[in-house]
């Protein structure tokens, strides 16, 4: 089915911010790994997840659309270096995706792609609950402290 370019190029954007958080949440998810931190790493891990599961659905539309999904670019990964700035980091990164995820809502509806629409749509709502939890996170870190706050993301191994 021959597809919108606009509606196509809207998918390739948010196919390129998903690719990209993938990336970031990954990384994230090792870097608290290593730090001892292994509640927040398994979190991490299952967002990375998440946003690979966008990816595969914008891929299928794409392709179904007859368009060509783009995996050659990323915007830029984040990297926080302390528990707050991968907080404000994968934020941004859910900001921007709720802001581009609104107007491609606009747009399909506008061209009568009712099922990119409800794709995004989806999506949008994942991210949405997504950035409930950063902000939750963010302020229990302010009211705790970092020591208490990364106290509770320790795990003993079992043996």
């Amino acid at each position: 089915m021959q597809g919108d370019p606009e509606v196509i190029e809207f998918l390739n954007e948010q196919l390129t911010a998903e690719l990209t958080a993938i990336n970031q949440y990954f990384l994230h998810a090792k870097m608290q790994e290593n730090f001892g931190w292994t509640k927040l790493a398994k979190y991490t891990r299952h967002e990375s997840f998440d946003e690979m599961k966008h990816a595969e659905v914008l891929t299928d539309r794409i392709l179904f659309l007859d368009g060509l999904p783009n995996y050659q670019r990323l915007f830029h990964v984040r990297v926080g270096q302390t528990v707050k700035e991968m907080f404000e980091a994968d934020r941004q990164v859910e900001v921007e995706a709720i802001d581009r995820l609104k107007r491609g809502i606009e747009v399909m509806r506008a061209k009568g792609d009712v099922t990119s629409a409800n794709i995004f749509e989806s999506i949008l709502a994942d991210e949405e609950h997504h950035i409930d939890y950063l902000d939750t996170q963010l302020e229990l870190l302010e009211k705790l402290g970092e020591a208490l706050y990364i106290a509770q993301l320790i795990e003993q191994p079992e043996s």
